[in-house]
């Protein structure tokens, strides 16, 4: 019966190739997942800015028709305006002159940045 067994190698993986295979997968999960995690909070960053974008657009088009105007939410809304999931659009001054618009996503947590447009439609932070 010993014969059997001594003249066949058998095939697979040792338990050392196991544990340097686990090794390298949790390397580079340590590495990728707090990238992952700043990657996501720069894209709600740059949803952020667009829909500030948008709602300075919207705020434009309106003033072209009425300049003497103030432009608020109602208007913001009935213009077509959609926020995105999140993203916290407020309007600080809505004269044509003075319009300030802020937004932030509440999606990106403590990496959240605070967009801000002036009338000349210069965003900021």
């Amino acid at each position: 019966m010993i014969h059997l067994f001594s003249g066949k190698r058998q095939s697979g993986f040792t338990l050392i190739e196991l544990m340097i295979v686990i090794a390298i997968i949790g390397i580079l999960a340590a590495i990728a997942i707090p990238q992952f995690t700043v990657y996501k909070a720069k894209g709600f960053n740059a949803v952020s800015k667009s829909d500030l974008k948008n709602a300075y657009t919207a705020a434009q088009a309106y003033f072209t028709d009425n300049p003497n105007a103030t432009f608020d939410a109602a208007v913001l809304a009935a213009s077509g305006y959609q926020a995105t999931k999140g993203v916290v659009l407020a309007i600080m001054a809505g004269t044509q002159s003075a319009l300030t618009l802020t937004a932030e996503n509440t999606n990106a947590g403590a990496a959240a940045v605070t967009y801000t447009i002036n009338a000349a439609g210069v965003i900021t932070p």
